[in-house]
This record gives structure tokens, sequence and C-alpha cells, in this order.
């Protein structure tokens, strides 16, 4: 197997469109692991984070959540511990998310809400409260207020953290030499140096807010001229774009594409792997956000979905997490856990003066119609 043979399936992995088990036996790591877990009982997980028999929970949880945001060890481990396979659903905007919801039939018993979106979720009937009694690993003491308090409506907590992030855009210095470090210079790229290469979120709140912040307006402005400033930019930007989607991260590996709008883990994992892959806040600005666990109101499998989130929020098991997805958790107990090297990621943790020029996403931007029809415009040019 090539390298991007293997990194295809690695995706695909990460992603959940095929198994564990299929992936390592198609790139033979199959028998690498067998004999490293053998040899490393230490990488065992204990069985601290779920209480109860196995398979007294059901035999699966269905999530519905992002690209490359798991750790599919912590998923296969809640599978061995508890008996409940993971199903996963991956998702590249809020709003798709929010459609599949209304339209019923999901069949999903957790899913990773962004900040913006819970105060619609509750409005519409489609998220129910949380009993913590049943979340035992969750600590409101141990996260900052800002990164937890849109999971509160009216008194009530509906969803808990998962982590953080900004979103900046990544580049291949190796193909892009010229150090771009606003948004204005993102777009400019895309239409010169870089046309044919370039790719952006195929979620309006992320392409259109960053098309905003080449002009200096808000990211979440709702704005009829700025919105046709922002419309005019995409437009012209359109035909020199590699693709508009979510998840960018196979084609930026195989050098396919190079330079992406990007989320804090995905640039993480790139230049981790990759050195050349620079991860850049635009200085004018953009979007700072965190996600969250919910369970909809059409849970199917509660007794899972309660299950599964306590798991992910052991702090051991959410250093694993941490660790593979390069997202910090706003969990103070994790931090503790985690290397300096990490801690000390500027991707992970911006400098103060780049953070304070983000904003989070906005409630009305989720159900905007001018803004909606205007990506509908852009995606169809």
């Amino acid at each position: 197997m090539d390298r991007k043979d293997f990194i295809k399936q690695l995706r695909s992995w990460q992603n959940g469109s095929i198994s564990r088990r299929d992936f390592l036996g198609k790139t033979g790591l199959g028998m690498a692991m067998a004999v490293t877990a053998a040899n490393m009982p230490g990488l065992l997980f204990s069985n601290s984070a779920f209480a109860g028999e196995k398979g007294s929970i059901g035999d699966r949880v269905a999530l519905a959540t992002w690209p490359n945001y798991h750790n599919a060890d912590n998923l296969a481990a809640f599978a061995e511990q508890t008996g409940a396979r993971v199903q996963m659903n991956v998702f590249g905007s809020n709003e798709e998310m929010l459609a599949k919801l209304q339209a019923g039939g999901s069949g999903w018993d957790v899913f990773v809400p962004t900040n913006y979106t819970i105060s619609t979720y509750v409005e519409l009937g489609l998220i129910e409260p949380l009993d913590l009694s049943r979340l035992p690993n969750f600590d409101p003491a141990a996260f900052e207020k800002r990164f937890m308090e849109q999971g509160v409506v009216d008194g009530k907590l509906y969803a808990v953290p998962k982590n953080w992030g900004t979103t900046g855009f990544v580049y291949d210095s190796e193909q892009i030499k010229s150090r771009p470090t606003t948004w204005k210079e993102f777009w400019e790229l895309a239409k010169g140096e870089a046309t044919g290469r370039v790719m952006v979120h195929d979620y309006q709140l992320t392409a259109i807010g960053n098309a905003l912040k080449a002009f200096g307006y808000s990211f979440n402005s709702l704005d009829p001229k700025e919105l046709a400033d922002a419309e005019k930019l995409l437009l012209e930007v359109k035909p020199h774009l590699f693709a508009i989607n979510s998840d960018y991260q196979p084609s930026m590996r195989s050098g396919d594409a190079w330079m992406s709008m990007c989320w804090t883990g995905d640039g993480s994992q790139l230049h981790r792997d990759m050195a050349q892959m620079q991860f850049v806040l635009g200085r004018e600005g953009g979007e700072l956000w965190s996600d969250f666990f919910a369970i909809p109101k059409s849970v199917e499998r509660r007794d899972a979905a309660y299950a599964f989130i306590n798991f992910l929020l052991d702090p051991q098991v959410n250093k694993l997490e941490v660790e593979a997805h390069g997202y910090p958790s706003g969990d103070k107990r994790v931090d503790a856990l985690l290397p300096k090297e990490m801690l000390e990621d500027p991707i992970m943790y911006p400098a103060a003066e780049l953070l304070s020029a983000l904003e989070f996403g906005a409630a009305a931007t989720l159900t905007s119609p001018a803004r909606a029809e205007l990506m509908a415009r852009f995606k169809a040019a």
C-alpha cells in the first residue's frame, strides 16, 4: 500500500466510514497492534468510566459529530467495556445537523452541536435537558464560563462541553511562499498564486463569515450591504477553488490542495504529521467556538447516550481524545494530564492578541434566510 492509499484508509477510519478492524486489516497494522497490546498492557483501558454490566445499555450508540474529531481507540474501548458499538455519522456544518433533526428519524443518541446553535435547538423542542446525576464525570467547576455557558438555556443544562477551538486557515508552506497572515491574503491567494488549490468549508457560518472578515466586517454580520460584499468576493473566488468541503485533510495531505479554511484540531493534526502545514488565525479576526455533547429528544438509546458522554468526560479518557484530535478540552483536569508541549502549542492555545479579535458565532446566523440563500448561490455558481 502506498502513502496515498494509507492516508485514504486512515481518513476513512477516523471519519467512521470503515471500522477499526477494516482499517487494521487493509493497512496490515492488525498484527502489529496485537503484538503491541500483548507486550504493553498499560495501553489497555480501565473500566472506571462505565458503571454497569456489559450489554446492559444495548448493542450500540449513534453519534452525530464532525470530521477527524474522536480517538478511534477510545470508541473501540467503549464498545469493549459496554458492548455498545459507536455508530458514527459525520457532518460538515451545523445547518446539516439541524436539518437532519428537523426532518425526523435521525436515529441519533448523542450529537455534537456548536455553542451558538443550542438555544435554537431548545426553541424548536429538539433537545432535552440533561440529568447530571447520570454524568458523574462532569464537573462544571473545571470549565471556563465562556466555554460552557451557552449549554445552559433558561436555567436548564442542555449540553456539556466537549472542547473548544478557533477557525483559521492552513497552508502548505512548500507550495505557498508568501506566508499569509490575513483573510484578505487568503482570498487573494485563492484567486492568484494558489488558484485551483484552495478549499472552503461547506458551512455558511465560516465560509461567509471569513469572507466578511476580509472587509473588516463582523463574522456574524446580517447587514445586507456587508453580505453583498461578501457574496461578490465568494463568487469571484468560486471558479478558482479546488473544492467546497468541510473534510479537507485528505486533499491537503495528498497535495491536491495547498490551502484551506481550517479548525484548530485539523491544523494540529496536519502540522504534527507534515511540518510544512502552517495554521493561521487571520489578523482581522474570525471565529472562537465551543462544541458540546447533547441528547436529542428523539433519542432511542438514552442509557447508552449517558454512558457514552460520561465515558468521554472521564479526564483520563478525554486526555487521549485531546492527544489524538488536537482540540483543547477546556477541562482543567484534562489540562493537568497533558504533556507540556501540547499546552504550549500556539495552534491549540493562540496568543491573547489573536484570541481577542475572535467572535463566538451568533444564534441568528444559523437560521438567517439571507445567509442561507447567499451560501446556496455561492455553491450553485
